[in-house]
């Protein structure tokens, strides 16, 4: 089928993209967030570039919503209304982030578009009143094992973290510092030595080490050079620098907020809130690369079997499927949700089946 669908979360749409459907993402001039196309990706033949405003309305088969503004841009521009003429589904990818955990989805107490979560943690803090909603958990292209962990260096990848500060976990860099050098990659970075300080904390300058913002293929080989993986993320929906760490076969540390204790299980890491145990786990790995390659091994396991490509292609088919045909809510309460168990939520009632 034909599905329209922006390109807002590139990680996210990496995914998405690699299913057996034709894929218009809109493109303008500009190529700013409401017309980013591919934005350069190397993306798939079947993802077509389109002008909205010009698009044959009739040539959509189903709308992928991931802002609230882009159900009435979708109904300005072509005339079709999502869920109603259109139909449509929306993907949320964030965390509520006000008055938490009051917080009420602006999709909330409406039956024509199902809302889809990429976390269970995000389904259970969002207000989504009788709204049907399903978890569809992310999936992950995998990039090999790449691990060497040749650099006694603690890695980090995160976007802008100076605007996003405590969100990010920003303000705990210092504190991994403290254990070792830590080098981190993303959007932004570069404004980090200044705003963190480090020669004020009594740290060398040179604990922090800023890679920047580098092509995933690059990234990848980079960051699988460094001993271990930080995710010093506090309230984001679930970082997928964190699961695509692990498929490079590194250990990771995490602190226990949102699905992050979810995606490391015993084994595969740490996950604590505890910032001494979190810094003591790291020193460890730092001076034991034989145990910090097996625990990255497990972790590889752990990411390819629960956040693998397949799995999560093979369940937005099928909701695809049911939404085409006409049965959002049966999409809703088919769709699976992972390894374990799904729970289909719509007039206050929960439904539980299980899946395979």
């Amino acid at each position: 089928m034909r599905i329209l669908v922006w390109h807002v979360h590139g990680g996210w749409m990496e995914a998405f993209v690699r299913g057996p459907h034709e894929y218009l993402v809109p493109v303008l001039p500009d190529a700013g967030p409401w017309g980013l196309g591919k934005g350069g990706r190397d993306w798939p033949a079947s993802v077509q570039e389109v002008e909205l405003d010009t698009l044959d309305a009739d040539s959509v088969d189903v709308v992928v919503l991931q802002r609230p503004e882009e159900n009435a841009a979708v109904s300005r521009s072509l005339g079709r209304r999502p869920g109603l003429e259109l139909p449509a589904v929306y993907v949320e990818h964030n965390t509520p982030k006000v008055d938490v955990p009051y917080t009420v989805h602006p999709f909330a107490d409406q039956h024509a578009i199902p809302v889809v979560h990429v976390t269970h943690f995000n389904r259970l803090f969002w207000d989504t009143g009788s709204t049907p909603t399903v978890v569809i958990e992310h999936g992950v292209p995998d990039p090999g094992y790449l691990y060497t962990g040749e650099l006694e260096e603690l890695g980090v990848v995160v976007n802008e973290p100076v605007r996003r500060g405590r969100v990010t976990g920003t303000d705990l860099l210092p504190d991994f510092a403290a254990v070792g050098p830590i080098r981190v990659f993303g959007m932004g970075t570069e404004e980090l030595p200044q705003a963190l300080n480090l020669k004020a904390t009594g740290l060398s300058e040179e604990r922090l080490r800023i890679a920047g913002d580098l092509p995933a293929s690059q990234l990848h080989a980079e960051l699988a050079r460094c001993r271990l993986y930080v995710h010093p993320l506090r309230w984001t929906s679930l970082g997928l620098s964190l699961l695509e760490a692990m498929h490079l076969g590194m250990p990771v540390l995490a602190l226990d907020t949102t699905e992050a204790g979810r995606a490391v299980p015993d084994g595969a890491g740490v996950v604590s809130n505890d910032i001494a145990a979190l810094q003591v786990f790291a020193r460890r790995l730092l001076d034991d690369p034989e145990e910090a390659r097996t625990i990255g091994r497990i972790a590889r396991e752990v990411a390819l079997e629960r956040y693998g490509l397949e799995r999560f292609l093979a369940n937005w088919n099928e909701l695809l499927a049911d939404l085409h045909s006409g049965t959002p809510g049966a999409a809703a309460g088919t769709a699976a949700r992972g390894p374990t168990q799904g729970q289909l939520t719509t007039h206050g009632q929960v439904t539980e089946r299980t899946y395979p």
